[in-house]
């Protein structure tokens, strides 16, 4: 990974509180939606669209056990072509 696991894990540990709520963000183009939507069960989505509609942004409140849970999603996002994580 390009990004230090570790550090992120402490900071996530840091900053929320586990098991508890957290927000992702994410841009995709339209047709990668619902790739992105199927990475976290269970969970409110909201999707806005971009003003040329060539991407969608999606932003997924799920309840997370873990801090780990958390990063195996973004580990799974990072396989989907063209995604921004925010």
């Amino acid at each position: 990974m390009s990004w230090d696991e570790q550090a992120f894990i402490e900071k996530l540990e840091n900053n929320h509180e586990f098991p508890g709520k957290y927000i992702f963000k994410f841009i995709v183009k339209p047709e990668h939606q619902e790739k992105v939507e199927a990475l976290v069960e269970e969970a409110e989505i909201r999707l806005k669209p971009s003003s040329g509609n060539k991407y969608i942004s999606v932003t997924i409140h799920a309840h997370m056990e873990t801090s780990s849970a958390v990063v195996d999603v973004y580990k799974e996002a990072k396989k989907i072509e063209g995604i921004i994580s925010l």
